[in-house]
Order: structure tokens, then sequence, then C-alpha cells
């Protein structure tokens, strides 16, 4: 007969408190029974299983761009990219997460770094991702065969368990953000990975302006009539900045005409979706672009669920929680969920934000609650 010798991982003690049994030896012993068996009471774990309200275990941190540029280009030099390593990405990692590569409890953000003439080698995965061009030009994405642009300014979404590559067909380096679902996956354990072929074809090597999807789906309110099935993730592997920046201008100027068109005085948003759905790009999780006029600043926001935000363009401040700091291009952070959140843009220019966020989760367990105003 074999016996566990392993020590129980569970460990109780009583205390005086509110709620709390009366500290006795007879509790102890009952204790010492519920550790031997893996047993852990309710009445111990409430306020941390059942708070009054979210409390994120991510923080509130700010990540400088040029510190971030500056490591990935050292990067390049020394760490190769090939099998084993797969992709020269460098992800965010929360201060409170324990040193986990996460930049929330479900969200990863990571810098990723091309060089001149380097492949990144084909593979799939279950994780939805998307790339996003904060600067740079000459890397081409390939997903299922079909080459992708990719250009400052433009969001490029790919569902899981889809066959992609990178190639940097420029001469010089290229960064970019990747943003994907991975820890999500991870604490649900659900997660595949597959490796695919060594190099990819000629013909696929190609650098169309236009990618074969934008082709087809890159038609503002239009959907082919030979696609009518509702797809969970966007067929559309690449959102133009050029659209982008026109519909968030478009917004401003119409506010300027006495529209009702943007989220407050000064704040226009656009929300990145699936063109057969009208839902979120991707299952978990949602994108958006938001522009907020020279001076002009955001109502507070806060909402369960966590988010990372990138400064594409311009300056100005944002507030976390208790956090505030000053921004610039490129610079990305953290909400935590249920932190406030609020950005005010320089008085001199307009403060463009990249975001993605895990909503769509909260949402389809009808978990999801948003707070608007002070």
């Amino acid at each position: 007969m074999t016996i566990d010798l392993k020590p129980s991982p569970v460990r109780l003690k009583a205390v005086a408190g509110r709620g709390q049994p009366e500290p006795s030896p007879a509790l102890e012993q009952l204790y010492r029974g519920f550790e031997e068996e893996l047993l852990v009471p309710l009445w111990t774990e409430i306020g941390d299983l059942m708070p009054l309200h979210p409390k994120s275990k991510a923080a509130p941190h700010l990540w400088r761009w040029d510190r971030l540029k500056a490591l990935a280009a050292q990067a390049g030099q020394i760490v190769p990219v090939g099998r084993g390593g797969e992709r020269r990405a460098i992800a965010l990692a929360n201060p409170d997460l324990g040193g986990r590569p996460f930049a929330t409890p479900t969200l990863w953000a990571a810098i990723q770094y091309l060089m001149p003439g380097e492949n990144a080698p084909e593979h799939r995965h279950t994780q939805h991702a998307f790339r996003f061009v904060v600067e740079g030009e000459g890397v081409w994405t390939v997903v299922n065969g079909d080459a992708v642009r990719m250009s400052r300014g433009d969001f490029l979404p790919q569902a899981g368990w889809n066959w992609h590559s990178h190639h940097n067909a420029a001469t010089e380096p290229m960064a970019w953000i990747d943003g994907l679902d991975i820890p999500f996956s991870y604490y649900t354990e659900s997660q595949f990975f597959e490796v695919g072929r060594e190099q990819i074809s000629h013909a696929e090597k190609g650098t169309p302006e236009r990618s074969q999807s934008e082709r087809l789906w890159g038609h503002p309110g239009l959907r082919p009539a030979s696609a009518t099935t509702a797809l969970p993730a966007t067929p559309l592997l690449a959102y133009r900045w050029s659209d982008t920046d026109r519909a968030l201008a478009d917004q401003l100027a119409l506010e300027d005409e006495g529209c009702v068109a943007t989220l407050s005085p000064g704040h226009a948003a656009v929300r990145f979706t699936n063109p057969t759905t009208g839902g979120d790009v991707l299952p978990t999780l949602r994108t958006e672009m938001h522009r907020v006029r020279a001076g002009a600043q955001t109502l507070v926001r806060r909402e369960v669920g966590s988010s990372v935000f990138q400064v594409f363009d311009g300056g100005g401040t944002v507030t976390v929680g208790e956090r505030t700091w000053q921004v610039a291009r490129g610079d990305l952070f953290v909400v935590p969920s249920w932190q406030p959140f609020a950005a005010q843009a320089s008085p001199a220019t307009q403060l463009d934000l990249f975001r993605f966020g895990d909503a769509p989760i909260f949402e389809a367990l009808h978990a999801h609650r948003m707070q608007i105003g002070n």
C-alpha cells in the first residue's frame, strides 16, 4: 500500500473576528481535520472569494516605449528567430502577478521585433491574437497563405487556430505589439499549439498592397453575398489606419456641428468589429481606438475586466486608480478590473489611444458591469 506523505497545502488558523467562530481547542482540532482532508471552510475565505467589488491581482503600471524598443533592438542582435522560441516577442509582466509574462490576469501584451530579411516560422494556436503597429513598415504577416501588409496605425486581428508566419521584406527592423488572451487560456487550461512548415512558399512572401481578405471583406457596409454564415471571429485581417483616422476625425467634426457623435465632449472612439456579426472582432478580445481632442478629458470610467492601452500619437495625462502618468507616443499602460481610468490630452496636441480588453468574456458570462462618471 502506498501512503501519500506529501504535506497538506491547506493551512487554517483560528482567529477572532466578525462572523468567525470563537477560537478554542475544539476549533483548532476541527481545522486540523480540514487540513488533513484538504478542505477549506467558506467562513475563513469569504472576504477574498466574495468581495464587495472586484479587487484585481494586477496593478496599474506604465511601460515606456523608448525603453521597450531599445531592449527589443538589443534582443534583435542576440536572440535568433526560429523553432523553439518561435517569436522574438517580449511580454509585459505586471508587477503584482509574480513575474508571470501577463499584463493582466487575462491579457498578454508584448513587443515583437523582426530584423530585415527575417522570417518568423509558421505555427498556429488556439489563443486569439492581433498585431497593432505604432511605427514602421515592411513586415507582412501571412495568415493561411494570405499575405497581409503591416503599416503604422494598422490593426491586424487573427483568430485562434489559423496558420500564421511573418516576414520582413524591408531593409530596416520593425517592431509592433502583440495582444493575445494567453493568460485566460492558461488559467482555463484550454490551450493547443502546433508547429507548421519550416518555410512558406515564394508566392506567400509576396508583398501585395491589399490582402485577399481585404479585397473580399474590406468594403464598408458591404458583405459578399457568397458568404452568409456568421463567423465567431472576423475574416477581415487588416483594419487600415486611414479608415480609423477618418472615422475619428469625422466624429469630432460632427460634434463641432452640434451632432451627437462622441462618447463625451472632445472624446471620439471607434470599435473594431466582425463584419459577419457586428460584434467584437475576436471572441475574447475587444479592441478600440480613442481620440481625445487637444485639452479635452474623458469621463472617469471603470468596468469589470481589464484593459491594455498604447499611446498611438500625441501626449497627455492618464490616471489609473491612484497612479497618474504623463504619456507619449508608444507608451503602454494597464487598467486592472474595476480601477477608475481617465485621460486628458495635452493643450497642444490630441491624444490617440489604442485599447484592447477582455470585456467579451464577461459579457458572455453576464458578469460585465460598467460605471461612467465620478
